[in-house]
């Protein structure tokens, strides 16, 4: 009697990957959103877990809010974030960058998770209505048992 190989072989497990975004700045969201959205051009199966100022990138509008903070003493300056914000965009748009909601959308059609942290949420005291379409919660020990088996697992 001939066995079904599909029945007898186990399937192997897509590999996977997850990052970590914790900042609401411009140079916070870009790199897990370019990452993972890599990722799933690779066939892996990609998320992205939201945490701390973070999990505003996620938030309804949110995206709108995002501003690059120059490094050192400049950031500190009054005015400069705002200046950096508007030069970075400006590097971003003439390397033909798309915008970060823009990249959240391709993110999400290309099938990148994006997970909110649970500790996160209940510390702003946020509600699902606060997030955009498609955002999971998850605790930290969920993120943890599933970045166990990553294959790539960053804090960018």
């Amino acid at each position: 009697m001939d066995k079904n190989p599909k029945e007898t072989t186990p399937q192997p497990q897509k590999e996977s990957a997850a990052f970590i975004c914790s900042r609401d700045t411009l140079d916070g969201a870009y790199p897990s959103l370019l990452l993972a959205t890599n990722a799933r051009r690779q066939g892996m199966e990609a998320a992205i877990f939201f945490t701390f100022m973070g999990i505003n990138v996620i938030r309804k509008g949110g995206t709108k809010n995002l501003k690059f903070y120059p490094p050192g003493f400049l950031g500190a300056i009054p005015g400069m974030p705002s200046m950096a914000t508007g030069m970075m965009k400006k590097k971003i748009e003439n390397a033909g960058i798309p915008e970060v909601e823009d990249m959240m959308d391709m993110a999400q059609a290309e099938g990148v998770k994006f997970v909110g942290c649970r500790m996160t949420v209940d510390m702003m005291e946020l509600k699902e209505d606060d997030f955009i379409d498609g955002v999971e919660i998850w605790t930290a020990e969920d993120f943890i048992k599933h970045a166990r088996n990553c294959k790539i697992s960053m804090f960018t």
